[in-house]
């Protein structure tokens, strides 16, 4: 297999990637540009008088503080939007971690992003919905109530996953986009990139499973938002743009997706001298 791809300079890369590509000079700019756009959204669509539905993350998460001073300074309502999170890592039991826990995502979402929102701006709290091990399909009968996903914000995994979406071999592209939210193992890979990230490299304290939101419901979406800004996003961000379209490397399905962007700092685009 060609993997030329890796070695691409900053203006090669920048050349034909299959997935639209935006450099932005520091992590600051992407997080500060994903935090304007979901406010943008939000306040076309609340002049529309339609709902706004997103499907977000917890990591990156540089994005909120610029989102909740956005609301706070603008008086957004966010009164008719709907937060759909990614994914929730789950106990051994398979249920969910508990809000207590340094690595809960619904912990993170209720202090830092919710709990800082204006109580007279903020969503009620059935509007911000998390995976449930106990009714994974509620996620797709949800979206299909609220008449879609406006966009899908996220990051990328080492190993090219999307949500908590792992890579899988034995699957067609057209099969992985099918995948329904679930729950399911997290591979070693991801579980060392996120114990470095989050836990000082203790891979042993890190979760084993998790339940994610499925291609399914997040491919549909109208449009899909994705920031880079590590160090080893430099190789992921070129697979994903140049290499094959396989759900060996999930973030490579969005190739075909109408709408997709991904938005990545100066330092990811740039590799070093010695490379």
């Amino acid at each position: 297999m060609n993997h030329n791809y890796f070695t691409y300079d900053k203006i090669a890369l920048q050349q034909a990637p299959k997935i639209p590509l935006e450099v932005l000079p520091t992590d600051a700019d992407v997080f500060r540009q994903m935090a304007e756009e979901m406010a943008e959204e939000i306040v076309k669509n609340n002049e529309a008088g339609r709902r706004t539905v997103f499907i977000c993350p917890v990591g990156p998460v540089g994005q909120y503080p610029y989102f909740v001073q956005m609301v706070n300074e603008q008086k957004i309502s966010l009164k008719n939007v709907w937060f759909i999170n990614m994914d929730e890592y789950l106990t051994d039991d398979k249920q969910w971690i508990s809000e207590e826990d340094p690595l809960s995502f619904q912990g993170f979402m209720n202090q830092q992003v919710y709990g800082k929102i204006d109580p007279e701006l903020v969503m009620p709290a059935e509007q911000r919905v998390f995976p449930d091990p106990s009714d994974p399909g509620r996620i797709g009968r949800l979206s299909e109530e609220l008449g879609g996903v406006d966009i899908v914000f996220g990051g990328i995994g080492i190993n090219g996953h999307v949500a908590f979406n792992e890579a899988d071999d034995s699957l067609t592209p057209d099969a992985f986009r099918a995948l329904p939210t679930r729950v399911l193992p997290i591979s070693r890979e991801t579980r060392t990139a996120n114990a470095i990230g989050s836990l000082n490299g203790a891979i042993d304290a890190m979760p084993k499973y998790c339940i994610t939101v499925g291609f399914a419901e997040i491919y549909p979406a109208r449009k899909v938002r994705l920031g880079c800004f590590r160090d080893w996003h430099r190789a992921v961000v070129r697979q994903a743009c140049y290499g094959e379209e396989t759900a060996h490397f999930p973030v490579s399905l969005f190739q075909s997706h109408p709408d997709a962007k991904i938005t990545i700092t100066d330092f990811v685009a740039t590799l070093p001298e010695n490379h």
